[in-house]
């Protein structure tokens, strides 16, 4: 798939708002039929435009109540090292998101656990299990002004 048209564009949009949508109401709202629109869907999953189709959770209501975010720095920057903080990162799943990132920090941590003791148990696994780390700091998230997942599709350029 080389590029989205409108119509698939607007498929991305109802997904990303309510993926349990059936495919008969995202064809009706986007002018297709129903096989047209399902084979879009499936070249957008084969082409990894679309990663996943997923529930979202309330961290709150599944006793997740902080959110944390770390800003790590390292004195190694092998690609060996590399490997080795994807792979510690992959084993921890209270590690939602990390990035590498420009400027004086070198990646960015989304952590959700539980409370200040559940932070601490992750941060004693991370520094323990990645010891060339050379800075870690943590911002606690006091509220959750904005969350979502749906990213803002630009329009057909």
């Amino acid at each position: 798939m080389d590029t989205i048209d409108k119509i698939d564009r607007q498929i991305l949009a109802l997904m990303q708002e309510d993926a349990s949508l059936s495919i008969q109401k995202i064809a009706d709202q986007v002018g297709l039929s129903v096989n047209p629109c399902w084979r879009r869907i499936r070249q957008m999953e084969a082409a990894g435009v679309i990663l996943g189709r997923v529930a979202l959770v309330d961290p709150q209501k599944v006793g997740l109540g902080l959110t944390v975010y770390v800003r790590v720095k390292t004195r190694e920057h092998s690609a060996a090292w590399a490997r080795t903080l994807n792979e510690v990162i992959a084993a921890m799943p209270e590690i939602l998101e990390c990035h590498r990132i420009g400027g004086d920090v070198d990646y960015l941590l989304k952590i959700i656990v539980p409370d200040i003791a559940g932070y601490d148990r992750t941060y004693k696994e991370l520094i323990d299990r990645l010891p060339s780390l050379a800075d870690v700091s943590a911002l606690f998230s006091m509220e959750r002004l904005k969350s979502t997942t749906g990213l803002p599709i630009p329009a057909e350029s």
